[in-house]
């Protein structure tokens, strides 16, 4: 498979933006009560460490919201110090203040290739995982497109900078019972990279509600834009 041009495009943009948000990265909080069904599904959920890749540590905690409940980012960067800060790799998570898991992110120079598994074989991996990390999704469950996914990371490579491309299948789906959206993105190594529940949509303009608080991009242009938040 080949790489899409239009990441190409937006490498520099993306690299500029990194650079403007490292300096503004910080800390915030805000208030919503939780409601109790989440707190329940938490209680019946595995542990979600196991998650965390090998070879990685925890370097920052923050609070936040996702669509106005409290929860708490995580994240994670490698014990080698490789590619580290903002836009490099990195694993991180969304936990909501009732304990449910409700995202992750890997981004990990392992998920640079272009070999990905079937769409079939994908499914199945999703299915897999989200019956073990998020079963309340799967009764409800409607899959929209099966596809691949890009995400740049930022990598210093023989001395110089660059933005790669990290590439996983996508598999959307939509919860028919409140009309939010969940992902799952399975890369090369049939191990999933990405997940995501709970996506507010707004048909009209048409644009994401939920907070990006997983994607480096959106922080760091969220950070240089509010550098006291």
């Amino acid at each position: 498979m080949k790489k899409r041009n239009a990441l190409a495009g937006r490498t520099a943009a993306v690299s500029l933006v990194l650079a403007a948000g490292v300096a503004a990265y910080a800390q915030t909080s805000k208030e919503r009560k939780m409601p109790a069904s989440a707190a329940q599904i938490a209680k019946t959920s595995p542990p979600f460490n196991s998650l965390t890749p090998e070879g990685y540590k925890q370097v920052s905690t923050r609070d936040v919201t996702v669509d106005g409940e409290r929860a708490t980012l995580t994240r994670f960067e490698r014990q080698d110090g490789r590619n580290a800060g903002l836009g490099g790799e990195h694993y991180s998570r969304v936990v909501n203040e009732a304990g449910l898991l409700k995202g992750f992110a890997n981004m990990d120079l392992a998920y640079e290739s272009d070999n990905l598994p079937s769409r079939e074989r994908t499914r199945e991996i999703a299915m897999g995982f989200l019956k073990e990390f998020a079963p309340d999704l799967l009764p409800r469950m409607e899959i929209s497109w099966i596809e691949p996914h890009d995400e740049p990371v930022r990598v210093t490579r023989d001395g110089r900078p660059q933005v790669i491309t990290v590439t996983g299948m996508k598999v959307k789906m939509r919860n028919t019972g409140d009309g939010r959206w969940f992902w799952v993105i399975v890369g090369a190594n049939e191990r999933v990279m990405v997940f995501e529940r709970d996506i507010v949509w707004i048909n009209m303009p048409g644009h994401r509600q939920t907070e990006k608080w997983l994607h480096d991009t959106w922080l760091a242009a969220r950070d240089s834009k509010n550098p006291a938040h």
